[in-house]
């Protein structure tokens, strides 16, 4: 339930009285109220929201994304009110137990991000800017490492997060930049019917290596379809989502990718 009186005035007055709902898929850490056809997210204050909303801007007539009714704060809140983009999550059950319009669909969405020119675009997440936004984080005890993959840490794999994140300062990989949503995952891409309806949680979106976003998705694919999330798909192969892309897998890209998300 949401007291409206402790919101922003110039929210309040566009959602007081409407139902709502709040929404408690994903990892943010805000709060995301659902209205028929707006979401309230409601968080600590970030340096990162500045630039979400400059992106989110940008990305007006360019792709389906949410637009900005209205962004305001308090001493130490932030409120982003953005239109309701249509759809359902692609982790959907209706979705994973088709294989084949799943795999499709994720590969438009990923060449519609593609499509986006990302030279025009005003925020770059560099990798420079990523490995020392992980450092910062590790130095000051704000990741939490226990949501790692099992094989991150631990035999055949890394002595220690301090080791990982050496090992990423060193072993940085070619750029192949691209618009990149950032934060690819299956919750954070919509479908209506058989088609891409939009793209929500763009806090991370900017100009960026294409294949964070591609090792993001790949990992999503496999966890949503192999029981991690408690839906399980007998037979599903993640890794032909690359056929779909017509892209050939650069299985060193997607690792070095996914181990810089444990960070994140």
């Amino acid at each position: 339930m949401t007291d409206f009186s402790l919101l922003p005035s110039a929210i309040r007055a566009q959602v007081e009285g409407l139902p709502c709902t709040e929404n408690e898929t994903g990892m943010s850490g805000s709060r995301v109220l659902i209205f028929p056809e707006a979401v309230l997210k409601i968080g600590r204050i970030s340096p990162l929201t500045e630039g979400m909303v400059h992106v989110m801007r940008f990305l007006e007539g360019r792709l389906p994304a949410p637009r900005i009714l209205s962004f305001e704060k308090d001493r130490d809140t932030e409120y982003l009110l953005m239109t309701r983009v249509p759809g359902r999550m692609a982790c959907d059950p209706v979705y994973l137990d088709q294989p084949e319009l799943l795999l499709s669909l994720l590969a438009e969405a990923i060449h519609m991000l593609w499509r986006v020119d990302a030279a025009a675009c005003p925020v770059s997440r560099s990798l420079e800017g990523e490995l020392a936004h992980a450092r910062y984080s590790l130095e000051n005890g704000l990741v939490d490492f226990s949501r790692c993959e099992p094989e991150t840490f631990g035999p055949g794999g890394f002595e220690s997060p301090e080791k990982l994140l050496r090992w990423l300062e060193d072993n940085k990989p070619p750029l192949e930049t691209a618009f990149s949503h950032g934060d690819c995952c299956l919750p954070n891409i919509l479908f209506d019917g058989n088609r891409v309806s939009g793209f929500i949680d763009l806090g991370d979106a900017g100009i960026a290596d294409k294949w964070r976003d591609l090792a993001l998705c790949y990992r999503s694919l496999r966890h949503n379809t192999d029981g991690h999330y408690g839906h399980a798909v007998p037979g599903f192969k993640p890794e032909r989502l690359f056929d779909f892309l017509g892209v050939r897998p650069d299985w060193d890209k997607l690792r070095y990718y996914t181990l810089l998300d444990e960070f994140f």
